[in-house]
Order: C-alpha cells, then structure tokens, then sequence
C-alpha cells in the first residue's frame, strides 16, 4: 500500500488572469478549485495511473470541510485528522499571455506536538513491510523542522520505504534519516549544496552525494529541461517534453505519485523514467491541480527520450 502524508494541505483555487499584471485591477476569466497540497496530489494523480493509496492529512475549519468532501468526491481512501484553525487556501494565477503561473500561499494552521504524534502513530500502525509512504510538503506551524526525519525513522522502523519532496531545513534534516528516495528539484538542491548548481554534471554529483547518507535514489526535476534520476552507479538524464502548458500547478508532485506509482508495481527502472515524465508532463497540460487520465499519459511515454549521463 502507498500511503500519502499531507501536513500542510490546502484548498488550491487557480484563476487565469491574461497580461496579469501588479498594481493594478486584474480580472479572471477562469476559475477551479482542486483539493491540494503535495500529498494529495500525489494520490489523485496514482489513482488516475491505475494504483491504489491512502491520503493521511490534517485539516481545520470550513476549508478543511470542503478538502474533505472533494477527496471523498473523487474516491481517494483517507484519514483525515480535525484539528482547530483553519486551513490554507492558496492562489494559484495563471497568466496565458504572458505565459507565467504566480504562487500565492496562505501559511496554514498550527499543530501541536501531539496531533503530529498521533498522526504518525495512526500511520506506523498501519504499516507492513513493503509499504510506500509518500512525504512531501510544507510543514504547518507548530511543526519542528526536523518532523520529517522522526517520521522516516519511525515508518522505516515499520518496514515501509519512505520518498521525501520538502525543501529548506525539513529536507536537509530528513535526508539524514535516510528515505528510499528524495526530489528535490534544481533549486533545492542547489540550496542543499550551498552554491548554484548550473549544470548536469553539477546536478548529478550533487545529487550521488546524497546516496552517501543511504538514499537508494535521487530523481532531480529540472522543470521544462527534464530530470535526473541518481541511484548507486547510474545516472540518467531524461529531456523534458514540450507540451501545452495549463498550469504547472502539482507537476513535481505527478512525477513523484508515478516513481511511488512505479516502485509499488516493481516497474524496471527504463519504464519508471518513461511513465514518470509522461505523467509529468501531462498533468502540466492540465488546468489547475487536477490530475491528467490515464489515457493521455500513456502515448507521451513513447515521447519520452533519456540517456546514461
């Protein structure tokens, strides 16, 4: 079973705003509303791959209420923890014209020290050897910058294997517990690095020195440029696919819900890169955060080209 952790969810409300521009009266000429945060999209986006995952995520208030009812709508297996607060709605603009998406994010609600305990206890309870658990996000407030790592200690202690998508001190510190696999994108882990990385190779290497604190895989996205995905020995470098761009809303958390996805079945590495960006690149041609079918991820696997780096 995979099982998502979301701490940090959100209500995602994406508008496209032509020639949006600040200091000034914008008007929308389209709107959705998707349930998110990186946990959560990882799990619509395995359910539309055929795979089967629970979300565990923690929720407040009105907000929390309606995250609740549209996971249920679309059939995705929860746990979901009320706490008091509200949770976060976050703006996501889309600019067709200019061809940019601008980020607007609330900080969310605070967790005390035992709602994050109960929460991992719930979920180590559930574990069985083999398992998947899928961390990725943003912490909420409340949240020490090192919950990741206590978590991947203890699912690894269940005997699940653990992928980690955070940024800043709740990557660096889960790093050291040593997940099965981490994705950071370019950005990040120039920030793990402490200096730009500007290069493949750079990326690469960077990369491979993670391995040493016991990952079995790093995969890099690069956005439109592609990923790299690291494991002991081997590196690949798959190209980005062009495709139209809706939004690029949740694209990093496809390529982790099809390598979670692809692990889970024991797909060989060469299918895993293949799915991993058609399903990437397919749910960027989407609107909001909603995750792409099946059927329009399959024929952009045959797209897919990647090479030993």
């Amino acid at each position: 079973m995979i099982y998502t952790v979301t701490l940090n969810p959100a209500l995602d409300k994406t508008v496209e705003i032509p020639s949006f521009a600040v200091g000034t009266v914008n008007r929308i000429t389209a709107l959705r509303v998707d349930p998110g945060g990186k946990g959560i999209n990882v799990s619509k986006v395995i359910a539309k791959l055929g795979g089967e995952s629970e979300i565990l995520a923690i929720l407040g208030g009105g907000t929390g209420q309606a995250i609740a009812k549209a996971v249920e709508a679309l059939g995705l297996r929860a746990d979901l923890t009320f706490v008091p607060g509200e949770t976060r709605t976050n703006l996501k603009v889309v600019d067709p014209v200019g061809h940019t998406n601008t980020d607007i994010n609330e900080p969310g609600l605070e967790v005390s020290a035992e709602q994050l305990d109960a929460l991992l206890a719930r979920l180590t309870a559930k574990l069985q050897a083999g398992d998947l658990v899928v961390l990725s996000g943003s912490l909420p407030k409340g949240a020490p910058p090192d919950t990741y790592a206590g978590w991947i200690a203890a699912c690894r202690a269940a005997g699940a294997r653990v992928f980690l998508d955070a940024d800043g001190e709740p990557l660096r510190a889960g790093l050291k517990a040593a997940p099965y696999l981490a994705k950071p994108n370019n950005d990040e882990l120039s920030r793990l690095a402490g200096r730009p990385l500007e290069t493949l190779e750079e990326l690469a290497a960077a990369a491979a020195a993670l391995l040493e604190d016991g990952l079995e895989q790093v995969v890099v996205s690069l956005g439109s440029k592609g990923a790299l995905f690291v494991s002991r020995g081997r590196v690949l470098y798959a190209e980005g696919l062009k495709v139209p761009v809706g939004s690029t809303v949740g694209a990093g958390d496809s390529v982790v819900a099809a390598l979670a996805y692809a692990l889970d079945r024991g797909l060989p590495m060469e299918e895993t890169v293949r799915l991993s960006m058609a399903t990437g690149a397919a749910n960027v041609m989407c609107s909001g955060s909603q995750a792409a079918e099946r059927a329009d991820i399959l024929p952009l696997m045959e797209r897919v080209r990647f090479r030993p780096l």
